[in-house]
């Protein structure tokens, strides 16, 4: 509440959510007070089916959301010895002592349904509300309190929360959802492209919706009723004839996670060489499960004592061209590419900004290289933004590049 952090919560669950056919109707962010919590969570259960609540089930002063729903529907908390042994041993496992404090995060509501979380100590909580007192005419809700971190909340929401879902709230009709990811290609381009190949299928119930990120946009086709499954499966098959090789996923699998597949398969290994993403290639890549079957390496060479020392660029080379230039990014690919033996070499240099732009190459200018056994191709690029974006645009053009030279793309 007070700006400092971002509540990624809101569009990853919304997204999710909708995905599986259930569409939220209203979010609220609200402070760690006990008053506005209950207030919260009393008027959501008084309108909806599904109340989701994020956050408050840690072990510090301020985390009393468990306290307080407990309270608030007349259920006592009661140690579960099983919880309580969980957090011992994740302390544990990590040689460290466990605050007492901790203890707390074992305390459960009387008749709830308990989400394990294998990536930190707070167990997530399902409870059905049955009678419903705060909803007219009485009925169930379902109350679903999941831990603030991203880390262990997503994959909570997935391994439990959904078969939860489709337990105990099913769909009264058939659902189908299909998300296309696309990149090199912007929001509206791509909307004028297919939108009147997509006519007849929103005529027929399809639901188009597009989400932008940088570089990138997602393409959610989705249906409801009988004919659900064909009219997706019609309308995805039109929009790969239009646009299939700007389509580099599905649902919702990352760039870089396809680059990595698809070397593992070729049996094929990569390095990398970065200069003004400053290691961001490298870390995308290897936050890929399974990357160091491929990976060689990544050698950040910021400066141009870096890039001649490690990769072997000329310093002649750097002196008729300058460090952010067709001819350095050349030498940079193939110097990273020899020393490390790699089928593939990544190479990014460029002028980041906001400062040391020049009439012939502005701020945003970045020269991007992929050597592989057929040579050596280079693409010039001006990605004009802040300093993270033009980072993670330069990215992605890069992993675009090595994904379209392993599927043989022109």
């Amino acid at each position: 509440m007070l700006g400092r952090t971002l509540n990624t919560h809101q569009q990853w669950l919304c997204r999710r959510l909708a995905d599986l056919g259930r569409v939220v109707s209203r979010q609220v962010a609200i402070p760690d007070t006990g008053p506005e919590i209950q207030q919260a969570v009393r008027e959501a259960l008084s309108r909806a089916d599904l109340v989701v609540v994020t956050g408050g089930l840690g072990p510090t002063s301020d985390d009393i959301t468990r306290e307080l729903i407990a309270e608030m529907l007349g259920q006592p908390l009661v140690e579960d010895a099983q919880v309580l042994a969980h957090i011992e041993a994740f302390f544990a496992q990590r040689q460290r002592p466990m605050p007492a404090r901790n203890q707390v995060q074992a305390l459960v509501p009387a008749g709830a349904r308990l989400l394990w979380n294998p990536h930190g100590t707070a167990p997530g909580l399902a409870m059905v509300v049955r009678p419903n007192p705060f909803r007219s005419g009485g009925g169930a809700s379902w109350l679903v309190m999941l831990p603030g971190p991203p880390r262990e909340l997503r994959p909570m929401f997935e391994a439990q929360v959904v078969p939860l879902l489709h337990a105990e709230l099913p769909l009264t009709e058939a659902f189908v959802c299909r998300t296309l990811r696309t990149i090199s290609i912007g929001e509206s381009a791509l909307q004028a492209q297919i939108a009147d190949a997509m006519h007849p299928f929103t005529a027929q119930g399809l639901e188009l919706g597009y989400c932008a990120k940088t570089g990138q946009v997602d393409v959610r086709l989705a249906a409801h009723g009988g004919a659900a499954a064909g009219v997706v499966a019609q309308a995805e098959k039109a929009l790969r004839g239009l646009v299939g090789e700007a389509i580099f996923a599905e649902q919702f699998e990352e760039l870089e996670a396809v680059v990595v597949r698809l070397l593992t398969a070729r049996k094929q290994t990569l390095a990398v060489a970065e200069s003004c993403t400053g290691g961001c290639l490298s870390h995308r890549l290897t936050n890929v499960p399974g990357a160091s079957a491929v990976f060689q390496a990544g050698l950040v060479t910021y400066s141009n004592a870096a890039k001649q020392r490690f990769l072997g660029v000329r310093a002649e080379t750097l002196a008729a061209h300058g460090a952010v230039s067709e001819a350095v990014v050349r030498e940079m690919a193939e110097g990273a590419r020899t020393a490390n033996h790699a089928d593939h070499a990544l190479a990014v240099t460029g002028i980041a900004g906001p400062s040391g732009g020049t009439p012939e190459k502005p701020v945003g200018s970045v020269f991007l290289a992929l050597a592989s056994a057929a040579g050596t191709q280079v693409k010039h690029q001006v990605n004009a933004w802040d300093r993270e974006t033009f980072k993670q645009a330069t990215a992605n053009q890069a992993l675009e590049m090595l994904r379209r030279a392993l599927l043989g793309m022109s």
